[in-house]
């Protein structure tokens, strides 16, 4: 062994950029992450308000604020996984960031509840670019297990948004108006556009790229989507977050106009997001020990326990705000634990695409659920009971799903199965 040789991890590298720690890698794609939670969640608070002032049609319609958001956020996934694995992940990294800023500028500004919509499907579409990029970077470095420790760690991270966001645009609330949220959305992008700008470097080496040409980019998306386990573990897990993005729609009437919390919305909302976030910091631990698909295949189950009980108690008419807490926190659970693992397990066959893998899997989590948790979201009818019949038949579907993807064999730690 040559001892006058400096180890890799000392070397200058050659574009300049000193290499990111693992930790600053779980930072900065957590931050990224955030940049969607913060753009639906700290909103929340406000939506009743926003949309009386800008002239809604419907007490309903506020929603469309969330899905408009989710829908254009989910398609825009499909365009920017080409541009990802043609032109590298800084530069898409870059541009969408500047987006989510423009979006965040118009959305301040907007003057008549059509406009709004408007700014936040460009906000939505922008911040999908982001979710691919990072994600593609992800999958640059790591791969099978360390991968989805990774992604445990990231979602443990990021699940500070969702929990706190509610919380700080309803301190934003108190000090002036509801435009006061998307200028510190604002200055949110623009931390992160400086971020990427100075740290990140580019992980997609120049021979890697696939040419920009349409036969490629439907070959990719044909590979991903005739990939039995890519496409079944995003499917899956679209299911279950359907759930929640329906009740993400409706928790403002639901937490308001329903339980009469007032103020105390975020408070509420916090306390159900935070069984997800230890969730996911369990799953960081287990991953490397008992595999994704095990914990995946548990969690998925889990998931069809909790809405059950939850659908049984609403419909023996014994629902109230606590038992509404216990079983929507016991659900977070366990997508905090399928969530990561189901990404990870339907990226591991994808390396060679990642950008349009990442892509793919980002448009049916979001777009796809988008889609249906709206449905659930407008269904709304002054009880929490459409949410929680959306979780449980959403589940079954979801796990049925898995189960086709395994040929039945499941609950088994094999991470390699193609």
């Amino acid at each position: 062994m040559n001892k006058s040789a400096p180890s890799k991890s000392h070397q200058k590298p050659a574009d300049g950029f000193p290499p990111m720690s693992v930790l600053e890698v779980v930072l900065l794609a957590a931050g990224l992450w955030s940049l969607n939670a913060f753009a639906i969640d700290m909103m929340l608070p406000a939506l009743g308000i926003i949309s009386r002032e800008l002239g809604a049609q419907s007490d309903n319609d506020r929603q469309l604020m969330i899905v408009v958001y989710l829908l254009f956020n989910g398609v825009a996934q499909l365009f920017f996984g080409p541009l990802v694995d043609r032109f590298g992940r800084r530069s898409i990294l870059l541009f969408a960031l500047f987006g989510y800023v423009l979006g965040s500028v118009l959305s301040l500004i907007a003057g008549n509840f059509s406009f709004m919509l408007g700014a936040r499907a460009l906000q939505g579409a922008a911040t999908a670019g982001t979710r691919v990029a990072s994600l593609a970077i992800i999958r640059d470095q790591f791969s099978g297990r360390r991968m989805a420790q990774v992604m445990s760690l990231v979602v443990t991270v990021f699940m500070a948004a969702p929990i706190i966001a509610p919380g700080l645009g309803q301190i934003v609330l108190y000090m002036g108006p509801w435009r006061w949220i998307f200028a510190a959305l604002m200055f949110y992008g623009l931390f992160f556009f400086v971020w990427v700008l100075w740290r990140v470097k580019e992980t997609l080496p120049a021979d890697h790229r696939t040419p920009l040409a349409v036969n490629n980019i439907i070959s990719n998306y044909a590979q991903f989507f005739k990939n039995r386990v890519s496409f079944c573990y995003s499917l899956a897990s679209a299911l279950m977050f359907a759930g929640l993005f329906g009740y993400i729609s409706a928790s403002e009437q639901i937490f308001i106009e329903t339980y009469q919390l007032g103020n105390l919305f975020a408070l509420a909302f916090a306390a159900i997001s935070l069984p997800l976030g230890l969730a996911t910091i369990i799953n960081a631990r287990l991953v490397k020990t008992f595999g994704m698909r095990r914990i995946s295949h548990i969690a998925s189950l889990g998931y069809i326990i909790a809405a059950a009980g939850h659908f049984i108690v609403f419909s023996l008419g014994f629902e109230t705000l606590y038992v509404f807490l216990f079983f929507m926190g016991f659900s977070f659970f366990t997508l905090g634990l399928s969530g990561p693992n189901n990404t990870a397990i339907a990226m591991e066959p994808m390396g060679h695409i990642a950008g349009s893998a990442g892509a793919a899997n980002g448009f049916m989590g979001t777009a796809f659920s988008a889609i249906i948790g709206g449905m659930i979201g407008r269904a709304y009818d002054g009880t929490p009971g459409p949410v929680i019949m959306g979780f449980l038949l959403l589940g079954i579907v979801a796990f049925a799903v898995i189960w086709i993807a395994e040929r039945g064999k499941l609950f088994e730690p094999n991470d390699q199965r193609k």
